[in-house]
């Protein structure tokens, strides 16, 4: 029987409403109280360089606050290390960032990077926190990945959920093929990045999927019906 994949909801756009005035409306901690009592299964939130959405405050009120596994997404870079360090997140999700990006654009080039990633991997497991790498499904990154280290991998669902017909299907067999070889090589499987009610099903069922990290569709979804009700409705979809 398939284990249940895990739902963590990302909180960060609570955030950015909150800063669009910049004041204190709506709280994101209290968005993640309200995710846990929904049936979330952790809580994903990404502290960016420019802080244009979650903020310093939010991750250690987030850890203090919240009795569910928190998923510190951040940059490879000395700054969010030592906040990583400080707060002990259960993961700590690797992406790419550029400060001109709306959103995060694609999978993290491991390839190019491996030696400061290897160090910075070891360095977050010494302090009791998994590494997580944000990917496309591409088998040259995944190696990557195995050779640093990480525990698990998470990929970029962005071009499955964006693409069409024929198009959504080469997509999705890319992602299953992903899926497989992390089984293979050990490596713990979880995806995200645009899922929605309609494209979460297909990923859902992939047989070693272990957990599903979502965040802009059901904030957004919350305007019409609230978060709870968005988030019932997305484990409702999974589960099933």
């Amino acid at each position: 029987m398939k284990e249940r994949v895990r739902l963590g909801i990302n909180i960060d756009h609570v955030a950015t409403l909150r800063n669009a005035r910049g004041e204190v409306h709506p709280d994101p901690v209290r968005a993640a109280h309200i995710a846990k009592d929904a049936g979330a299964d952790g809580i994903t939130a990404h502290l960016r360089e420019d802080r244009r959405h979650i903020r310093d405050k939010d991750m250690e009120r987030l850890k203090a606050e919240i009795d569910l596994p928190l998923n510190f997404e951040m940059a490879a870079t000395e700054e969010m290390l030592k906040i990583a360090q400080r707060i002990k997140p259960n993961a700590c999700c690797i992406v790419p960032e550029r400060r001109q990006e709306i959103t995060t654009e694609g999978g993290l080039n491991v390839v190019s990077n491996m030696d400061e990633l290897r160090k910075f991997t070891k360095n977050l497991q010494q302090s009791g926190i998994k590494v997580s790498l944000f990917l496309s499904a591409d088998k040259t990154q995944i190696d990557a990945a195995k050779l640093i280290g990480a525990d698990i991998v998470e990929i970029h669902t962005g071009a499955y959920c964006l693409a069409k017909g024929d198009n959504q299907k080469k997509e999705l067999q890319k992602i299953i093929k992903a899926a497989e070889y992390l089984q293979i090589l050990g490596i713990e499987c979880h995806a995200g990045h645009g899922l929605s009610y309609d494209t979460v099903g297909p990923i859902a069922k992939i047989s070693n999927m272990r957990e599903l990290n979502i965040g802009h569709f059901i904030i957004g979804e919350a305007i019409f019906c609230g978060i709870s009700e968005s988030i019932r409705k997305m484990r409702e979809i999974i589960d099933a």
